[in-house]
């Protein structure tokens, strides 16, 4: 198994946090997946065998070959059918909306083909040179001429948006929005406006991503000794609520989470991360 994280060009970086590549044989049987919040959205390519999405225990889609991954507020399951060789770019929270004209929000929870969100010959072509370029390098270039091209003005970035979610991220979701706002019932439902426009999620529901990829980075990363170390530690109110918000966004509680076959592949992004 190939994980491999990249960064963007200069131009990019306020906007992408990253481009991943993933390898994993058609010998290796990989399990089943669970892949869990984590405030990003992603556009990504398959170039291997097709991957299953379980939309239920037992049913299932294949993933498009080239899509988006809007913001997910509940864990995806995913199946490898055989060889895995995929290319994905990782934007950040407010990145992916200023490439693309319909609502961010109408994103999530799914995966949507790039040519539904870009002129079909346009996202046609690029597909078929990011499957035909002969290395990563290659790709990153393509795709970089790509989301230039199609770049709106860098000033929609907008900062309250920006600066509010920096500040989750550095205190590990754990500042409350009305502090942010400063109590301010106005600004609070402006800055909700903004992040459904820009971001898919509300200010509140991505800190709560944000505190639980900090809890899940601590358990898989750390090993600490009990739940009420990594509940106090992640800044949660007790180890109830951190149960709580934990089995809300993973499907699972902590102590199975641990001994979890389908955490493979998060585990290794986080050590990477």
């Amino acid at each position: 198994m190939n994980y491999q994280t990249l960064q963007p060009h200069a131009d990019l970086a306020s906007l992408i946090k990253c481009y991943w590549t993933l390898e994993i044989p058609a010998q290796m049987e990989a399990p089943k997946q669970r892949i869990v919040p984590d405030g990003c959205i992603e556009m990504a390519f398959i170039l291997g065998d097709d991957i299953k999405r379980y939309t239920s225990d037992t049913n299932f889609i294949i993933q498009p070959r080239a899509m988006v991954i809007g913001q997910i507020t509940q864990p995806f399951f995913i199946e490898p059918t055989g060889h895995v060789n995929s290319f994905a770019i990782r934007f950040y929270p407010y990145g992916f909306a200023n490439f693309i004209k319909i609502p961010i929000k109408e994103l999530a929870n799914k995966e949507t083909p790039i040519s539904a969100l870009f002129d079909k010959k346009e996202a046609e072509a690029l597909t078929q040179k990011i499957v035909n370029a002969p290395n990563t390098g290659v790709r990153i270039t393509i795709v970089e001429d790509f989301l230039l091209s199609k770049l709106k003005d860098a000033s929609t970035i907008d900062r309250i948006v920006k600066s509010t979610i920096d500040t989750l991220f550095l205190t590990k979701g754990s500042t409350s929005i009305d502090v942010i706002v400063k109590d301010q019932s106005t600004r609070r439902r402006n800055l909700e406006r903004k992040f459904s426009k820009q971001v898919g999620i509300s200010p509140k529901r991505l800190g709560k991503v944000f505190r639980l990829q900090a809890a899940l980075k601590m358990m898989l990363l750390k090993h600490p000794e009990n739940l009420t170390q990594i509940a106090y530690e992640s800044e949660y109110y007790d180890q109830a609520h951190f149960i709580k918000d934990f089995k809300e966004l993973t499907g699972t509680n902590p102590k199975e989470f641990l001994s979890d076959d389908q955490m493979i592949l998060s585990s290794l992004i986080y050590s990477k991360d």
